[in-house]
Formats: C-alpha cells, sequence, structure tokens
C-alpha cells in the first residue's frame, strides 16, 4: 500500500509530503513514476514529494495517514532506512 502524509515539511519555499510504501521499494518507484516524481526525489526510503502533487498522490490511491503512522509503518515493514545506517 502506498501511503503519504500531509505536505507540513517546509524546504526550499515551499511544503513537503513523505511517499511511501509499506510493501515494497518497487512498488513505491512504479506509484512515483505515475505520479511524476523524478528519481532523485527518492531519499532511502521514500519520496520526498511537493504539495502541488498531494492531491494527485491521492486520487491515484495514496492513503493519507499521519506522519507518525506512516513512520509506524514503514519501520514494521522493515523498509525503514534510517540516515545513520547508510544502506
Amino acid at each position: 500500500m502506498i501511503l503519504v502524509d500531509e505536505p507540513l515539511w517546509p524546504a526550499r519555499g515551499r511544503l513537503w509530503s513523505h511517499l511511501v510504501s509499506d510493501s515494497s521499494y518497487e512498488e513505491l518507484h512504479v506509484f512515483a513514476e505515475m505520479l511524476g516524481a523524478p528519481r532523485r526525489a527518492f531519499d532511502r526510503d521514500h519520496y520526498d514529494i511537493p504539495d502541488m502533487r498531494f492531491r494527485s498522490a491521492l486520487w491515484l490511491g495514496a492513503t493519507l495517514l499521519p506522519s507518525r503512522e506512516l513512520a509506524a509503518r514503514l519501520r514494521a515493514a522493515g523498509l525503514r532506512r534510517p540516515k545513520h545506517l547508510n544502506r
């Protein structure tokens, strides 16, 4: 399942959301491509998507979750890649 949080994270003059999969990175990459997110937006275990793509992500079927729940689901799926591990 593809999950997204609200665009609340400020950077580069806009707000950003996190887009993740609780199934596989393959599923995430396919969804991100359909959304039009460039591969360079992938950061270890998620895509950073700008607020202008948030509604499209929901329309394509992403499930909206609070940020904490999104992170918990990512960890539970074994797909979390923290910065300090550099995997």
